[in-house]
């Protein structure tokens, strides 16, 4: 192998290097599943903002649904008005997501999630429920979305 190809493989590994390192920073793309989110505690959150008060990144939080019910307690997320919002909910089965107030219904399937980001103009309390376990006889409500001024 000549030095020019060593320099040339050398300069192609950097390359992929950097590349894997800046998709694994963001979190991938939608196909991917590795949204950050905060504690399941359900607890406030403060959001991240710049100083043009719009926050950073949106917020993200996760909610899991196996055999037609929320993995684990259901959770309550605060956001204040006008904050950049993502929610993720995966689901071991074909599901509707629905979130009330808002109107905004989303498919998840196995390893394909449902994925909300909105901005939060509405103040409110708001419910996201599973169309999925409502028509299986089970408790719809897998989350509670919070709206403060």
């Amino acid at each position: 192998m000549t030095r020019n190809t060593r320099i040339g493989l050398l300069a192609a590994a950097v390359v992929v290097a950097v590349v894997a390192f800046v998709i694994a920073q963001s979190g991938g793309d939608d196909n991917g599943d590795n949204t950050s989110t905060p504690a399941a505690s359900g607890s406030d959150n403060a959001t991240q903002t710049t100083d043009s008060n719009e926050p950073a990144q949106p917020q993200a939080f996760r909610i899991n649904v196996k055999g037609g019910v929320v993995d684990g307690d259901t959770q309550t997320f605060t956001v204040k008005k006008n904050d950049r919002v993502r929610i993720v909910v995966t689901s071991d089965a074909p599901d509707q997501i629905h979130l009330h107030g808002y109107d905004i219904e989303k498919e998840a399937t196995p390893g394909k999630p449902a994925r909300f980001d909105f901005k939060a103009n509405v103040e409110g309390a708001f419910i996201i429920e599973s169309h999925a376990a409502e028509d299986a006889g089970n408790e719809p409500l897998i989350a509670r979305l919070h709206v403060e001024p």
